[in-house]
């Protein structure tokens, strides 16, 4: 049967076309500074600051796989609207770079941010490991200002491991560059060793376990304050009975539930620019990693349109 997609609604065409590339079949736009999106998503196939298992080069590909088991639903459950509907939403396909160029990748992502920044759209970007977020750091910085950092991890990534190009240094040189205020920035689900002498609010994951996701929501928002808000998501942070697929599992970690709860909570944040990194689909057969990492991704999206009026 032929299916004339001129006739189709806004529902039908997201869930009856055959569209596998853009996550959660969205449109797919090569030129997304100059389209009318609110958000762009962007993949990144990076993977050359890794310090253990390599593979989340794959990671953005996984997640637009996983995305299709999302796109049939209107409205995501327990929103009461579909997201597709407030906000318009694109997918530029993958940042192109020169592989095995680290500065090269560095500053083409940052460029890329920034021009979409300045075109007046936002960032979800999707990795690729966890240094993708320094140079969209950088590229947020210079449109918004010093920002507050919302930060899900097992690990802090403040260590100073003495390489310009490492996935567990990008919080230690981002507070030198200006890029993030540590005292209104929170570190959620660590479990690893860091340096407690540092400004950032760390939540650890006992306690984070031992809380309530009201107490949770109150905690971020106490530290962020008014600051433009940078939200960066480690699938990581998931414990790996949820999440094995990623470089650096860590046991002890969150569940998605409660994750879940407690960013449907955050609708009242200035978010200005998102990411999810670390997902290595080689690592995780069944793909659950990446379909936990499309399922955060969207209701990041879900979060952005509470905002926006009916």
């Amino acid at each position: 049967m032929k299916i004339n997609t001129n006739t189709l609604n806004h529902r039908e065409d997201i869930s009856l076309v055959s569209n596998n590339f853009g996550f959660l079949r969205l449109p797919v736009n090569f030129e997304p500074a100059t389209s009318n999106a609110d958000w762009v998503i962007t993949g990144v196939p990076f993977d050359s600051a890794v310090s253990g298992r390599s593979g989340t080069r794959f990671g953005a590909e996984a997640i637009r796989r996983a995305s299709v088991n999302l796109a049939w639903e209107h409205f995501r459950f327990p929103w009461n609207f579909d997201v597709r509907e407030r906000l318009n939403i694109v997918d530029c396909g993958d940042l192109v770079y020169a592989m095995g160029d680290n500065a090269d990748f560095t500053a083409r992502l940052e460029a890329h941010a920034t021009s979409l920044l300045t075109a007046g759209k936002r960032c979800l970007t999707f990795g690729g490991d966890h240094f993708i977020t320094l140079p969209l750091l950088r590229a947020h910085a210079k449109h918004f200002g010093k920002l507050a950092l919302l930060h899900f991890d097992a690990h802090t990534d403040t260590y100073e491991n003495g390489s310009a190009y490492d996935h567990g240094t990008m919080f230690y040189h981002a507070p030198k560059e200006g890029l993030i205020d540590p005292k209104h920035s929170i570190q959620v689900g660590i479990r690893t060793e860091y340096d407690r002498s540092l400004d950032y609010t760390v939540l650890d994951a006992p306690t984070f376990n031992d809380l309530t996701v009201e107490q949770i929501v109150e905690q971020i928002k106490a530290t962020v304050g008014d600051l433009p808000v940078y939200l960066t998501f480690d699938i990581d942070c998931l414990d790996p009975a949820y999440a094995p697929g990623t470089g650096t599992p860590v046991i002890g970690g969150l569940t998605p539930d409660k994750i879940l709860k407690v960013l449907r909570k955050l609708t009242d944040l200035n978010i200005v620019g998102m990411d999810l990194v670390e997902v290595s689909p080689a690592f995780d057969q069944s793909d659950i990693t990446a379909l936990a990492g499309a399922t955060l991704a969207l209701e990041m999206l879900y979060v952005q349109g509470a905002k926006v009026a009916k």
